[in-house]
């Protein structure tokens, strides 16, 4: 069962912005190879995190949040923490480097 949900980005506000708790975003594109290689890793942190809340957001189709938070490649991962934004990541990572990441 997947944990990992694709949101768009006029949900963003409501699942992630007024979220209480850890939420990773991932900012990905269908076509994009290094995107693909990180899904799998995102939804192994998913699982083994139950309470990190993890969404998917599509760049092509999110272009006002990208510009928000200064998303300039992809795929990139945001941590938010209560709506705060805590650090970035940018490109593909293997699932230790993802756990680290969210684990901060």
């Amino acid at each position: 069962m997947s944990h990992v949900a694709e949101i768009s980005a006029e949900k963003f506000i409501e699942e992630v912005n007024q979220y209480q708790g850890k939420v990773l975003v991932d900012f990905f594109a269908p076509w994009c190879g290094p995107c693909k290689m990180l899904a799998p890793v995102i939804e192994q942190v998913a699982q083994e995190h139950q309470d990190l809340k993890v969404v998917k957001v599509d760049a092509d189709h999110a272009q006002q949040l990208m510009s928000q938070f200064s998303v300039r490649g992809i795929p990139t991962l945001l941590l938010i923490k209560d709506g705060e934004l805590i650090d970035r990541k940018v490109g593909a990572a293997s699932v230790k480097q993802v756990t680290d990441f969210v684990n901060q």
